[in-house]
């Protein structure tokens, strides 16, 4: 009896898998992101219409009298700015440095 049970659960699983396998590659086939953390650029154009990313570029460019802002200097920017991560802290420099594209 429980072997019987035990073959209905694997099959059971084995459609559910293919049937979930199946609706992610129809997904994947429209282009939309299926799997996987949210990116930056995900977050800013759903949470503040892509202006926390300008703001970033903004501030990581060269001036005339002196060198680039910090990756820091542009996290407490942002900061100020009320951008802050989800849990409501700062963003780190190395998020800064992947909002800018300068990590991968």
């Amino acid at each position: 009896m429980r072997q019987i049970a035990g073959v209905f659960a694997q099959l059971e699983k084995a459609r559910l898998v293919a049937k979930l396998k199946a609706a992610r590659d129809r997904k994947r086939a429209t282009g939309v992101k299926v799997e996987g953390r949210k990116s930056h650029r995900e977050i800013d154009e759903t949470k503040h219409d892509g202006k926390m990313i300008a703001m970033a570029k903004r501030s990581r460019r060269k001036t005339p009298k002196g060198g680039r802002r910090s990756l820091r200097a542009i996290a407490d920017e942002l900061a100020r700015a009320g951008y802050r991560s989800e849990n409501g802290k700062p963003y780190a420099a190395t998020a800064i440095a992947r909002m800018l594209g300068e990590l991968n």
